[in-house]
């Protein structure tokens, strides 16, 4: 069985990239978490102790996306997913993607979206 917590368009201001301008302006980033995990017993507890705190996802998450320097996007959520995932043995599955809109691209694109799993 393999129930599903999904967090969508997490927000946060870094600085990753292989250019030295977003080294030194930064962009937007967001990410989309897809966690798979049994909820069967907090579906029957109504207990937040037998689920994961999405808050708590979405924390590590900023951190990620604020925090250290990486050049690759490939990078930054394969981080997320393995913070999440070592954190939470209960996890079967998380697939993380990293949106970066503004990626520095020649040609017009809404998005660009990494997405690792793990």
């Amino acid at each position: 069985m393999s129930d599903v917590i999904s967090l969508k368009g997490i927000w946060g201001f870094g600085y990753h990239g292989v250019f030295d301008h977003e080294a030194k302006n930064g962009q937007d980033f967001f990410v989309d978490l897809e966690i798979h995990l049994d909820l069967s017993r907090a579906s029957v507890s109504d207990d937040l102790a037998d689920t994961i705190d999405y808050g708590a996802l979405a924390d590590i998450v900023v951190e990620e996306i604020t925090g250290e320097r990486v050049q690759l996007i490939e990078r930054l959520a394969g981080r997320i997913a393995d913070r999440i995932k070592g954190g939470h043995p209960e996890i079967s599955n998380i697939a993380v993607t990293v949106h970066k809109p503004k990626a520095p691209i020649s040609a017009q694109a809404s998005d660009i979206s990494v997405t690792i799993t793990r």
